[in-house]
């Protein structure tokens, strides 16, 4: 059980890694050899220069200048400077309302630290129910529990100051969940109508597409598409399974990447040629050399990739039951992913196509039958992945103490008893142990999300989002509230009756307060700053730099900085939200520490958005219903909280009134989505029509077809500067232009045949000239 004095040990430990990050960080940050590490969007943007490329040799390695070292801590209002319009225009959308995410945890929390710690803070010091429990039932407690609601006696009429707190925190948080989901959904449309021309604007997935005996994919798309959309139908795209070309494409640029690295070299060192091994890691096998086995390697690899290329395109079989079809508006893409599109709800299924580079191109050759199948096993992995971590995190949590350490390390004993070893290890070892016990689940949750087959990155990071959240709460919150409950206090409930039981848990769980309170600090604090500090992206560059880099094209990939990160770091901000709700009426001296999060992990991140993050993909805010979601969710656990914890204080009178919270916090939700959450899933035809009519006016003569014709072909299709991409164009666009060629229907029946529109008069121009003139 961590004291006040192993809090502020933790807090010393913590504050000072965070100093000595931020103190690192605004050094580094001026040297002119890693100005590409801490700005590499504004490179990516061609907005800044090397200022290693002018000036002698030390200026263009150490910035000399001194009196920039004084204002090493300008980089937090210059953060700040940036209005939020001007941020949606330099990052995206997404960057900006993950930014509001912060925001809306200040906005909440800031009144309700006020008022907790105005009221709550005085009515629960003020009794002395801790000192009576601790002579009775021998429960540990230390002296921040006296802020907390277990310094409360049982059957008090205190407890109606908690009550009136639940409600006024509740509607609270709930005004400002209502103000936040406005704001973002007039956000979200005002980009949509704001935006300039996108494929995705124009075009919808369709997928499971029926087989058809007489007609090719392709064609069957068309026609069914020329029959039922027959004004607003304009090209369509379909999806080959190219995964075994994507593969192979991998490793010829693996191989030219290591082609360059001995090349380079050999020039630096001419008088000997590299050499290497050709098993396993270069471990062992034949010694050759390097660079004629590279570039024998990678003619094979070319060779293979030419024939491979040309399966894809003429094979039927590596033709997926899915196509992107393109719209001649707007209005007319709209109609179609939002409505059935036949009598069998379970075919031709339509959504809104991902723009191209959201699109994870190798979950579009799966199946759309085995789709249900993989996600019921990995709906079953998540199970046994949820509930079996428990017991790891359990042992950890238990040996991440002192009675963890002295039972497997007796020797240690006197050690760990010198009085500031006791503090670390009570006040920083288990929260650092539990932070590095989650550092590779974000990417076995990202691995599981893949292999159920979503097809986007945005919907591939929102649901391993969704599956981290709810991990975060079941193992980190609840396993480490009823471990730590049920360690704890292990000898108190052996040694008293059972009815006391459920009065002892009423009290020991609140005192894990302290834990979180660690937590925060290692993972919300030096975490933070070490966010900022970017040592792995720091030392990756200059090793790549070093030993990769020959051209502006490596160097650029070298410093690459990723994206934002929404399926770790949204996650992470709700396991905030979630604390701070619960502990707000129970034990509110953990708000402070939550506010100091919030606030230090706004400034840090706007920065890393404005200068190093580079989204992959903008889906204009289309996470923001399960940002709303995650936060009901965290206060109606705190309602259940509260409830269970009344009801062993033998608050009979008032725990009732608490009932009504939860049931009104759900219908407030039901409320804002039913408001709301439609502008964040569907596309009003009224802005689409608005929209197309304006750009018809002012560019009348657009090609929209050329620019929508490539825009979903497969990037292993796509040409970039390499020898054989003349080839690959050659056999894509010969591909295109056979497809581009509205063909006739080899169908015997013509039951879905086009028929002569009654509105226009006209008919398609696919059709055969005998079915134009009415002929049989």
């Amino acid at each position: 059980m961590a004291t006040i004095a192993d809090i502020a040990v933790s807090g010393a430990i913590n504050l000072l890694t965070a100093f000595i990050f931020l103190l690192a960080f605004a050094i580094l940050r001026l040297q002119p050899f890693n100005d590409r590490v801490y700005f590499p969007k504004w490179y990516l943007k061609g907005l800044r220069s090397s200022p290693s490329r002018s000036g002698a040799f030390v200026r263009r390695v150490v910035n000399l200048d001194f009196r920039s070292y004084i204002r090493f801590l300008n980089w937090m209002p210059e953060a700040l400077k940036m209005p939020e319009p001007e941020l949606i225009d330099h990052a995206g959308l997404d960057s900006a309302v993950y930014l509001r995410i912060y925001l809306m945890g200040l906005k909440i929390f800031v009144p309700i630290t006020f008022l907790a710690w105005a009221i709550l803070v005085p009515v629960n010091y003020t009794n002395n129910a801790l000192e009576a429990v601790k002579m009775v039932a021998n429960v540990t407690a230390s002296d921040i529990d006296k802020l907390s609601i277990s310094n409360i006696p049982l059957k008090s009429q205190r407890f109606w100051t908690h009550i009136v707190m639940a409600y006024a925190f509740t509607f609270w948080t709930c005004y400002v969940l209502l103000r936040e989901y406005e704001k973002v959904a007039s956000m979200r449309l005002q980009f949509l109508s704001s935006e300039r021309r996108r494929p995705d604007q124009f075009t919808v997935l369709v997928r499971n597409v029926p087989p058809d005996p007489d007609e090719s994919v392709s064609e069957l798309v068309e026609h069914f598409f020329l029959v039922n959309h027959p004004d607003h139908y304009l090209t369509q795209q379909v999806v080959c399974n190219a995964n075994k070309l994507a593969s192979l494409v991998k490793n010829k640029k693996k191989m030219k990447n290591w082609l360059d690295y001995y090349q380079l070299k050999f020039s630096r060192n001419q008088s000997q040629r590299p050499q290497m091994k050709t098993g396993f890691l270069g471990l062992w096998g034949e010694k050759v050399d390097a660079i004629d086995h590279h570039i024998s390697e990678i003619e094979k690899l070319s060779k293979e990739i030419e024939e491979e290329r040309k399966r894809v395109l003429k094979d039927p079989k590596s033709i997926m039951p899915a196509a992107f079809v393109s719209f001649k508006t707007r209005w007319g893409a709209a109609v179609c992913a939002q409505t059935q599109q036949s009598r069998n709800p379970t075919l031709w299924l339509t959504e809104w196509a991902p723009e191209p580079r959201d699109v994870y191109w190798q979950n579009l050759a799966i199946p759309y039958v085995a789709l249900t199948v993989r996600r019921l096993i990995i709906g079953v992995a998540f199970f046994f992945l949820t509930f079996f971590f428990m017991i790891p995190i359990a042992s950890v949590q238990a040996l991440a103490s002192i009675e963890g350490i002295e039972k497997r390390a007796p020797f240690l004993k006197s050690v760990i008893e010198i009085k500031f070893i006791k503090s670390v290890i009570q006040g920083f070892l288990p929260g650092i142990a539990l932070k590095l016990f989650l550092i590779f689940l974000p990417t076995i949750l990202m691995i599981m999300s893949k292999f159920e087959g979503f097809i986007s990155l945005s919907s591939l990071e929102r649901r391993s989002a969704t599956r981290y959240y709810i991990f975060l709460i079941i193992n980190v919150f609840l396993g480490s509230i009823l471990t730590g409950a049920a360690f704890e206090q292990l000898n108190s409930f052996i040694k008293q009756s059972a009815n006391e039981i459920p009065k002892t848990i009423g009290v020991a769980v609140p005192m894990k307060a302290t834990f979180f309170i660690t937590y925060i600090m290692v993972d919300g604090w030096a975490g933070i700053a070490g966010e900022v500090l970017m040592l792995k992206p720091l030392v990756l560059y200059h090793l790549k730099n070093f030993l990769l880099v020959k051209t502006e094209k490596d160097r650029e990939e070298a410093m690459n900085p990723g994206s934002l990160g929404f399926h770790t770091g949204e996650p992470r901000i709700q396991l905030y939200f979630l604390l701070g709700l619960v502990y707000s009426t129970v034990t509110p001296v953990l708000l402070p520490f939550i506010i100091i999060f919030f606030a230090f992990a706004f400034v840090v991140f706007r920065h890393q958005i404005i200068n190093v993050y580079n989204q992959q993909y903008e889906s204009g805010a289309a996470f923001w219903p399960d940002v709303h979601g995650r936060v009901i969710t965290a206060l109606v656990i705190s309602q259940l909280a509260l409830m269970g914890l009344m009801s062993t204080k033998e608050a009979a009178q008032s725990t009732p009134f608490l009932i009504a919270l939860p049931v009104l916090t759900i219908w407030f939700h039901r409320f804002c989505n039913g408001r709301h959450k439609s502008a964040f899933v569907k596309y009003p035809l009224q802005e689409a029509m608005m929209k197309d009519t304006l750009e018809r006016a002012r560019d009348p003569n657009f090609n929209l077809k050329a620019y929508l014709q490539s825009a979903y072909v497969h990037p292993v299709f796509k040409g970039d500067n390499e020898d054989d991409e003349d080839d690959e164009d050659n056999l894509l666009s010969g591909k295109m232009e056979t497809e581009s060629v509205l063909v006739p229907t080899k169908r015997q029946s013509r039951r879905n045949t086009p028929v002569p529109s009654k509105m226009s008069g006209g008919s398609s121009p696919s059709l055969p000239e005998e079915v134009k003139n009415g002929e049989p």
